[in-house]
């Protein structure tokens, strides 16, 4: 079952179409990573799906209910932060909670297990704007989870923060996800932030999905685009006999750039230029890391 599914989402802001058809599946149980670059559509996404604004085209679906005519019920077991934080500045991280926990209608004991969650229950008397971004963050994590919800969408949690800060809200969000069985949708527009964090990816740009899938399948695109770089003696020469002998090879970066082949292909081509009378100095596979791939979806180049 799918925690989140959209089918032809489309929205238009007075003449510019943010969304395009967004066929969106978010598997539940799942970390997914929902990325793409600043205006590609991610936050209008987010806030379609909490119904914060009208549906114009398509249907959304939210664990397996539509989220027409069930929204208040599914609210109930969403947590979500958009965007920045909202706290109250003056006052402390539990007089915070105490305040949406009376929103929520939760129990007392909630607001002490979600700063023990969050890492903020030594926090004391110390007010909300005292905090470091990182903390911010976290305090904001923790009202949505007040109200032990099954699914969590965060918009950009990660934005801002230091390294530190960054390590600390990825280990809050596998715990839960490993340790509660809780479905989180994470969006960022820098992959190499989350990549150690998700299961699932959506990659979005122009309001269209440029990818989706599992993580190892974004990793098996490295191998597909990754190519064999050869340092010669007479790169000209080399890339002559290559294409001769059936190989596509070019000269780029000083270097004879051939595509990806098994290696005893490789193998056989290198004997043949050393045949030829071309020194082969270095033979080498180079890949794409995930954010060069990432950035090849979305047509941006590195």
């Amino acid at each position: 079952m799918y925690a989140i599914e959209t089918r032809g989402l489309t929205h238009r802001f007075v003449s510019e179409t943010v969304l395009r058809e967004l066929d969106l599946h978010v598997p539940s149980g799942a970390i997914y990573g929902f990325l793409g670059p600043n205006g590609a559509g991610k936050t209008t996404t987010l806030r379609l799906v909490l119904g914060l604004l009208r549906l114009q085209a398509g249907s959304i679906q939210i664990l397996g209910r539509p989220l027409d005519g069930n929204r208040l019920q599914i609210l109930r077991q969403i947590g979500s932060s958009i965007e920045s934080p909202s706290l109250y500045g003056h006052l402390s991280a539990r007089e915070n909670l105490e305040v949406w926990r009376r929103i929520f209608g939760c129990a007392s004991h909630r607001i002490d297990d979600v700063l023990s969650l969050v890492g903020l229950a030594t926090t004391g008397r110390k007010r909300a704007d005292q905090f470091s971004l990182g903390m911010k963050q976290r305090l904001s994590i923790a009202v949505a989870l007040l109200h032990e919800p099954s699914l969590l969408i965060l918009d950009e949690p990660t934005n801002g923060l230091d390294p530190h800060g960054i390590l600390e809200v990825r280990d809050l969000l596998t715990r839960l996800n490993r340790e509660r069985g809780m479905t989180v949708l994470v969006s960022s527009h820098i992959l190499s932030e989350i990549e150690k964090l998700v299961t699932h990816v959506g990659i979005i740009n122009h309001g269209a999905l440029a990818f989706q899938g599992t993580l190892d399948e974004l990793v098996a695109r490295q191998a597909q685009s990754s190519v064999v770089a050869i340092t010669t003696s007479d790169d000209a020469r080399a890339v002559e006999i290559l294409t001769v002998s059936g190989g596509m090879a070019r000269v780029e970066g000083g270097r004879v750039i051939m595509q990806r082949l098994p290696v005893e292909e490789v193998g056989r081509l290198v004997s043949r230029l050393v045949h030829d009378g071309v020194v082969v100095y270095e033979v080498t596979t180079v890949r794409k890391d995930l954010e060069n791939i990432f950035l090849d979806l979305i047509g941006i180049s590195a």
